[in-house]
């Protein structure tokens, strides 16, 4: 990734830092084998070991295991958002897939997922991020690096884990052609990140009230 492109995209990250999202929980260190993650008052522990309690940082280490290849076969290995629990073949047009330094994978249903796990995996170094194309043609939406999507942030679309629709395209004429249509601005992904980060409370709120309903309506 460009430089300017990992400068501006920590700053959108740290943003979540900022505003508490994290916590005292630090990560591991991105690219060192078996240095576990920073307990706070307990020191490092050993990536793999068990901690008591929940919200410990080494629950927020990405479960797959090294890929170096995450794209290859990808909805069939990556089947589920770790943190919303989602289906990402249901969800593919505005799925995600983080492949950090170490050759972990994370893989969300949306923008709003992913920016959970780089806020939770701040010093975990990044091989790339790759989102759904969604202007592509058929029901599954092949997958293109983020650097090289143009995102259509606001638009009538139908988000995902958001009320602001955040959709990525291949090509600054195939984002121009959907705002047409469906209204919106157009952005690059350290934008799109910025602004998912600064709806995420609203967001979580809403996704909150519609689970509970979702749950009383079950019962």
């Amino acid at each position: 990734m460009k430089s300017q492109k990992k400068i501006s995209r920590r700053k959108a990250i740290w943003m979540m830092a900022a505003t508490g999202f994290i916590g005292m929980c630090s990560t591991v260190h991105a690219g060192t084998k078996n240095i576990g993650a920073l307990m706070p008052g307990k020191g490092w522990l050993k990536q793999g070991d068990k901690c008591a309690g929940d919200g410990t940082p080494l629950q927020f280490i990405p479960k797959t295991n090294p890929d170096p290849d995450p794209t290859k076969d990808e909805l069939n290995k990556y089947q589920r958002c770790p943190y919303c629990g989602m289906a990402r073949k249901m969800w593919s047009h505005s799925r995600h897939l983080i492949h950090y330094d170490d050759d972990l994978v994370d893989p969300t249903c949306s923008l709003h997922c992913a920016a959970i796990s780089l806020s939770l995996n701040l010093d975990r170094g990044l091989k790339a991020v790759y989102t759904a194309n969604y202007g592509a043609e058929g029901k599954i939406k092949p997958m293109i690096n983020v650097d090289e999507a143009v995102y259509l942030i606001g638009s009538d679309l139908p988000g995902t884990m958001t009320g602001q629709s955040k959709m990525a395209f291949s090509s600054q004429k195939a984002a121009d052609f959907a705002k047409k249509s469906h209204g919106g601005e157009i952005a690059d992904f350290d934008t799109a990140l910025t602004k998912a980060y600064l709806s995420m409370a609203k967001d979580t709120a809403m996704i909150r009230k519609k689970r509970a309903a979702k749950r009383k309506k079950m019962k």
